[in-house]
């Protein structure tokens, strides 16, 4: 949404992903910061076919298990709910952020587009 040289890359993966609620706040939060307005965002992100998960007990507690294994990288709380809802799923997190290069968590394949 950005033009971010990953983006092309990581749209492929959005047809049919599903997406943690925090994620989605986060992405139209950080298109607001940038000069954009919510409902162009939520639009804009209306036309790609991803489920918006809720962010339950169940995610919320599995989110927090996720902080001892990714504090020495400085994951965010929307970092931790991607990668634990991808847990959940038995899904791929995917993120282009490389701070997630190289993370050992169990149980969950990781996927860092290059840049």
């Amino acid at each position: 949404m950005k033009a971010e040289p990953a983006s092309e890359g990581l749209l492929r993966f959005f047809d049919g992903s599903l997406m943690c609620a925090i994620n989605h706040s986060e992405v139209l939060q950080k298109m607001v910061q940038l000069g954009g307005s919510i409902q162009t965002t939520a639009t804009m992100l209306a036309g790609f076919d991803f489920r918006v998960v809720p962010f339950d007990l169940e995610l919320s507690t599995e989110t927090a298990s996720l902080w001892p294994l990714t504090s020495h990288r400085g994951l965010s709380l929307a970092d931790r709910s991607c990668i634990a809802l991808a847990r959940a799923t038995s899904g791929i997190a995917v993120t282009a952020d490389r701070a997630w290069k190289d993370l050992d968590i169990p149980d969950v394949a990781i996927h860092v587009i290059d840049r």
